[in-house]
């Protein structure tokens, strides 16, 4: 299984323990089953045990599922951490959060907790559970060494943390600003067909760069000199708009402009560093498979369980990003690890586990 240079041969693995846990009937395989079906393609865990039920004859409670879903997070918190370091230490990530309603024993209903979402653009993702939506939890998602830009949208948490700590800067998210001023365009036409025309103009540009495949250095050159003049007419229309009260404040319109101008100078970052996006569009897309799965299952069981579920989907978020096959990856993976050192982790990482099975191709070619 190993290397003489002490790194992992995935593809040679030979299974050497068949539970992770004494007297357990949870192999690899059964675990890597139920985690693929709830968090990948979310199946609830009484779905699937009508399924076990039904079509394999096997009894299987959701109860004891969920006991193992536990035990799996556990066993794979260090390859989560392993991400999560990763994201973190590129100085610029995306975050957005998304309510889960979770059960809170003794209240008799279910309570609102959230699933905050970190991605680096172009890289991975992890999310981090907490049972509010304060600036607090913030320092919880966010590392003390990390300095760098954090974009958002205009949820005042943001800022709010932002000011308590130094090194830390935002940039905001013009497709936000976009979707006020689409959900306007009815009420005020001409005006808000005028700013969705020039932020439209923003969206191309940033278009022909994503294809042509763009440096950093190459996209801040170009937004200098073909996005900025637009951005300055952009500013100059608007508040022009707000000063001469062409739109009443409550307004759909009012709000827009509003909601813009209040974000303008995190609005121009993006202007000024080619590593920033135009918006944090990637960290919703990362986010967009949680919103099917609570769908489904609706609420998760406790709050605990909410750091539990935060673990799986980042691993699943990954297995998606690098392409590979969530259901092999984790077998495989939950078969390792009760061999594995520490330091053996950033090895069976998906990023690692993809680099390998494309070497093994090349090599096989």
């Amino acid at each position: 299984i190993y290397t003489g240079e002490d790194t992992l041969s995935l593809h040679d693995a030979l299974p050497i323990f068949h539970t992770l846990q004494d007297r357990s009937l949870a192999a690899p395989g059964l675990l890597a089953a139920i985690i693929v079906g709830k968090y990948c393609d979310h199946l609830p865990l009484y779905r699937q045990e009508q399924i076990w039920r039904t079509r394999h004859h096997l009894d299987i409670p959701r109860q004891s599922m969920a006991r193992w879903l536990a035990l799996a997070a556990d066993w794979l918190r260090p390859i989560y951490e392993h991400i999560r370091t990763g994201v973190m230490a590129g100085g610029y990530v995306q975050i957005d959060e998304t309510p889960v309603a979770y059960l809170s024993p003794g209240h008799g209903a279910t309570r609102q907790g959230y699933l905050w979402t970190c991605k680096r653009p172009g890289g991975e993702a992890f999310f981090h559970w907490a049972t509010s939506r304060a600036a607090s939890c913030l320092g919880h998602l966010i590392p003390e060494s990390f300095t760098g830009i954090v974009q958002c949208d205009g949820y005042g948490a943001y800022p709010a943390y932002a000011r308590t700590r130094q090194g830390i800067g935002l940039a905001a998210c013009w497709a936000h600003v976009r979707r006020k001023f689409y959900e306007a365009k009815d009420s005020a036409p001409q005006h808000a067909g005028f700013i969705l025309l020039q932020i439209g103009h923003l969206y191309r540009l940033e278009a022909a760069l994503h294809q042509s495949h763009a440096g950093p250095r190459l996209r801040q050159a170009r937004r200098a000199s073909h996005s900025r003049p637009v951005v300055e007419r952009l500013g100059r229309t608007l508040r022009h708009l707000q000063h001469q009260r062409c739109h009443l404040p409550q307004s759909s319109m009012g709000k827009a402009i509003s909601y813009a101008l209040h974000l303008w100078p995190q609005l121009e970052v993006y202007l000024h560093d080619g590593r920033i996006g135009i918006d944090n569009n990637p960290v919703e897309n990362a986010i967009r498979p949680t919103a099917v799965g609570k769908k489904n299952w609706l609420f998760i069981g406790e709050a605990r369980a909410g750091q539990r579920s935060a673990i799986l989907y980042t691993l699943i978020e990954s297995c998606r990003t690098h392409r590979i096959d969530p259901f092999e990856y984790l077998r495989t993976i939950l078969t390792l690890l009760p061999t594995l050192t520490t330091g053996q982790i950033k090895d069976i990482i998906p990023a690692a586990w993809a680099g390998r099975k494309q070497g093994g191709r090349r090599s096989a070619a």
